[in-house]
């Protein structure tokens, strides 16, 4: 990762000195944005790499059946158990695998549930946070971002069955594969397919996204880059109050929020082209803003509970229609909000303000 965002850092000093307009997209907008997000390839390939082992060697599928009778105590199949995990590599696959639970109910619950398992777009964002204001128990506090989307599901699976789904959920048959030992071709071809996709994203998306955040951080012509007068500031001041008991009312962060209903790593690339600074630098500028601990962790909360990214509603609508697709979309993030503002409330006063 070092590596990286020094490679990073010294393309944007060159492109810098290109002077004009074109080296402030080049510098602040597309190095400062893609390069962002490029810097957490190592520990999102790694997240992959734990994944496909245990695809690979046959454990995910009895892993499901030991976790049958715990699933069903919330209202859920053991089938259910498989699209969670894989929620933790890419949503929009694990979406698409609930086609294999029989039950109607209990595959659209799954659906609906499956977005609060951390995917790994939401790992830079944790990691950025974690390393900027936890830095002696980063690896604890990116943990506990796991263990809350897991909570956070587990319970919204037992209020849809109870409240919206009720029923019986269906019966357990699966055939089980004998146990293998994943071959290093095997895991590294599934690495790099998961792994392609956030590449490519990083690509199109994230790079379209952030030469789009650098636009509206530069007019209109001839404001500060990146000021509040600019239209990426009347954007983020637009939203920026119902933040406010989050404890992040700042507008800089709600309108790396907004942008991350595209692609969750967005969050990091457009933080990157709004401050002009590499990732290494963000924990830093973040500060100036006046953050604390709690506040980045009510900020981590929000990001790993809110709206799934496009790709992941549109695989929604496709499976079970618009309905729920929208009703997905505020549930999470209605969830997302009351949550980042109990922590934080909370916090504040358990700590004394």
């Amino acid at each position: 990762m070092d590596l990286i965002n020094g490679g990073f850092g010294y393309l944007a000093e060159q492109a810098a000195t290109v002077g004009g307009w074109g080296g402030s997209l080049l510098s602040e907008g597309i190095i400062g944005g893609v390069g962002s997000v490029l810097t957490f390839v190592p520990p999102i390939f790694l997240l992959f790499v734990a994944i496909s082992l245990l695809e690979d060697c046959g454990y995910l599928a009895r892993a499901a059946f030991v976790m049958d009778r715990a699933m069903h105590h919330i209202g859920l199949h053991g089938r259910s158990f498989i699209p969670m995990i894989l929620g933790f590599g890419c949503t929009v696959p694990a979406i698409m695998a609930c086609r294999t639970i029989e039950n109607p109910k209990d595959r659209l619950t799954t659906m609906l549930v499956t977005p609060f398992m951390s995917c790994g777009a939401r790992l830079p964002i944790f990691v950025l946070l974690a390393g900027a204001f936890f830095t002696a128990h980063a690896g604890l506090v990116v943990f506990a971002m796991y263990m809350i989307g897991i909570g956070v599901a587990v319970f919204s699976a037992w209020l849809l069955r109870k409240r919206l789904f009720r029923g019986e959920s269906g019966h357990f048959v699966m055939e089980l594969p004998p146990y293998r030992v994943p071959t290093t071709r095997g895991v590294a071809t599934h690495m790099w397919e998961r792994g392609r996709l956030f590449l490519r994203r990083a690509g199109t998306i994230i790079f379209g996204v952030v030469v789009l955040v650098w636009v509206l951080a530069s007019m209109p012509w001839g404001v500060e880059y990146a000021s509040e007068a600019s239209a990426l500031g009347h954007l983020g001041n637009a939203i920026a109050p119902l933040f406010i008991p989050c404890g992040f009312g700042e507008w800089q962060a709600t309108a790396s929020l907004a942008f991350g209903f595209l692609a969750k790593e967005v969050v990091v690339g457009s933080m990157g082209a709004i401050f002009a600074v590499e990732e290494g630098g963000l924990g830093s500028a973040l500060a100036t803003l006046g953050w604390t601990q709690l506040v980045a962790f009510s900020f981590m909360v929000f990001s790993l509970l809110y709206i799934p990214c496009v790709a992941t509603i549109g695989t929604i609508r496709s499976e079970v229609g618009a309905k729920w697709a929208w009703f997905s979309v505020a549930y999470t993030c209605g969830v997302a909000w009351i949550a980042a503002t109990l922590i934080y409330q909370i916090s504040r006063v358990v700590i004394g303000g």
